[in-house]
């Protein structure tokens, strides 16, 4: 069961409010969530008292992007525990909200496998809860060092590759806070840059059909005072042809054992144009996105959006009130081609920066390397 808070005005508080927090009021335990889809008009918290609410707002991109899903789906195994849930079945159906997007079913697993050492230890059901509890609250902390991590190494690795600074970063969908317990991951490199004052210009793809880029990638650019500029995902080429772009940093969903990676439709198109422009294409992700059980980029399943995201678009919101409806775009009964992801085989990407540093070239081996590093949680 889902409900709101109160809109907040975006032009009100300089902070930004939580992406996701866990939240204990007199009615019980509950995991309160920034409602993404309302960005950038408002900020308006989503309040999920049960597991079926949380896959809803995971289903609808209510919480997105593949480090807080992982953080997402631990604290949905506590909320359950806490609630008194069946807690398997709370995991089962949050681990299958988005089949692409690997850290989700990470976070699940891990709080999963928490919450069965302390009742297999103490016997007591509240026990249990307060260790998945424990464990989501961990993987959140941790996510938030990693991000600080991959911001750094991210930062060391463009001053390498592009002595000087002034550096013009084109990004791709949303990579920032909304998607992470800290800074983000690829908006995190960025973010280091404005910081460090060699930040010349951030571009940031619209990021259709659902313009993550237009809609929350500019909303933290601007929360931050960055230099930026949107642009329309067709403009890339153009911008690549005039010399405008220095480097490439994207995201990711799931990294296949062999380095290929699934990330927001759009990414692959960038990698071509990066390598034909001999631009560095680096994709910045924690360690939990690489899943060593897909083998190659054609292995990695692709989740299938409706098409109505691409015939239709939806009336702008305003504030107080509901989403206006769909406008159409297309001819009734057009057929949609709307995939969430695209795979980049890892021969186009330049380097893959991690919470453990900087990976080039990306191979299977170095993948290895990684994962053997980063110890992943699995169920017993």
């Amino acid at each position: 069961m889902a409900d709101q808070h109160a809109p907040s005005p975006v032009d009100a508080p300089p902070s930004m409010v939580p992406a996701l927090r866990w939240d204990e009021p007199p009615e019980g335990p509950v995991l309160v969530l920034l409602d993404q889809t309302r960005l950038p008009v408002e900020e308006v918290e989503l309040v999920c008292t049960d597991v079926p609410a949380l896959v809803g707002a995971i289903r609808t991109l209510a919480v997105r992007g593949a480090p807080l899903l992982g953080i997402a789906g631990a604290y949905g195994v506590a909320l359950a525990a806490a609630r008194g849930f069946d807690v398997d079945d709370a995991a089962q159906s949050l681990a299958g909200a988005r089949p692409t997007a690997v850290n989700l079913g990470y976070g699940v697993r891990r709080a999963l496998e928490a919450y069965r050492r302390a009742l297999d230890a103490s016997g007591d059901l509240a026990s249990a809860a307060a260790g998945a509890l424990a464990e989501a609250r961990r993987l959140h902390r941790e996510d938030a060092e990693g991000s600080a991590a991959m911001g750094a190494a991210g930062l060391a690795l463009l001053d390498e590759l592009l002595p000087g600074g002034n550096h013009r970063i084109l990004t791709h969908c949303n990579t920032g806070a909304l998607v992470s317990g800290g800074d983000g991951t690829a908006f995190a490199v960025a973010l280091a840059a404005h910081r460090a004052g060699r930040l010349r210009r951030l571009w940031v793809d619209e990021t259709r059909p659902l313009l993550q880029g237009a809609r929350l990638t500019a909303y933290e650019a601007a929360r931050n005072g960055m230099a930026y500029t949107l642009l329309t995902d067709s403009a890339a080429g153009s911008l690549f042809a005039a010399g405008e772009v220095d480097a490439v940093l994207i995201g990711a969903d799931r990294i296949a054992a062999d380095g290929s990676v699934a990330n927001k439709v759009g990414s692959y198109p960038l990698a071509v144009l990066a390598r034909y422009h001999h631009v560095p294409f680096v994709v910045v992700a924690p360690t939990t996105t690489i899943d060593p059980d897909t083998a190659d980029g054609a292995s990695i399943e692709v989740e299938q959006r409706p098409g109505q995201e691409v015939t239709e678009v939806m009336a702008p919101q305003t504030a107080g009130a509901e989403v206006g409806g769909a406008l159409p775009v297309a001819p009734l009964g057009t057929q949609a081609y709307n995939p969430a992801f695209d795979i980049t085989p890892p021969e186009l990407v330049t380097a893959l920066v991690t919470e453990h540093g900087a990976l080039s070239p990306v191979t299977g081996s170095g993948i290895a390397d990684l994962c053997a590093r980063s110890r992943p949680a699995t169920i017993g």
